[in-house]
């Protein structure tokens, strides 16, 4: 059967060191995403999850150990691969419109495919209506919209999410959380997500990954069996309740 990995870590630690010591981490941390997969990775504040995804992003340089896109070892950011941090970061003096076709700039892409591309994009995160305003013109939610189209509008094959809706009230939150199921269903990238909330990473996830305290290690994986399309009504089953509660009670075990 052929091996449908598009991204893996092999044996990844790494620490960092400061003028008040060294801070180990990550452990010996090995992880495999099969493609058009949505994974989260949870545990406590602290255990390593973003200096994870930075390393499998290409951004950090881990100490020991390697990771692969395909059969490639990363040494650097790749373009196969999309990020989006907690924080939007979007270019104030740049509309909606600019923020999203800023990569499609960057990689020299004809103007008339650019425009095509941001309109469809507009379309897809449901900002069409919000093309010519400006960042602060928009809530947070429509803000993570951005960033999240930005982060697509290249194609990327695997998408790394890092606490993208962190900074957001509940309600938004779960709103968020829906429409990153209806693009997912539309588009299905592999996606890493880190995440803090438990319930969201089972209304999201085929497979949720539990970090323990630094040095971070995996130290389970557990298969969400619930169907999709899945919706916030899917909180209620019992199932997803004893689901949230079984990885509740692994990530207290690992501390």
């Amino acid at each position: 059967m052929q091996d449908q990995t598009i991204l893996a870590a092999e044996h990844i630690s790494h620490t960092y060191t400061g003028p008040s010591g060294d801070v180990h981490a990550l452990n010996d941390v090995s992880l495999r995403l099969s493609r058009e997969s949505f994974v989260c990775l949870v545990g406590p504040s602290g255990c390593g999850k973003s200096t994870l995804l930075r390393i499998l992003a290409g951004l950090l340089r881990p100490l020991a150990g390697c990771v692969r896109l395909d059969s490639q070892v990363i040494t650097r950011a790749q373009r196969r691969i999309g990020l989006v941090f907690q924080q939007a970061n979007l270019m104030p003096w740049r509309t909606v419109s600019g923020n999203l076709s800023l990569p499609l700039e960057l990689a020299q892409v004809p103007a008339s495919e650019q425009d095509d591309r941001t309109r469809a994009m507009l379309e897809l995160t449901g900002l069409h209506g919000f093309a010519d305003a400006y960042p602060a013109e928009l809530s947070g939610g429509m803000a993570q919209r951005v960033a999240i189209g930005r982060a697509l509008i290249h194609d990327p094959e695997v998408l790394l999410l890092d606490e993208p809706f962190g900074s957001l009230d509940a309600l938004t939150r779960e709103q968020m959380s829906e429409e990153l199921l209806h693009i997912w269903a539309r588009h299905r990238k592999t996606v890493l997500m880190v995440t803090h909330s438990i319930p969201e990473a089972v209304l999201l996830a085929d497979r949720v990954l539990v970090m323990s305290p630094r040095p971070g290690r995996l130290v389970d994986d557990v298969a969400i069996p619930l169907p999709r399309p899945r919706h916030l009504d899917t909180m209620h089953r019992p199932d997803f309740v004893a689901l949230t509660e079984h990885l509740r009670r692994q990530i207290r075990a690992a501390r």
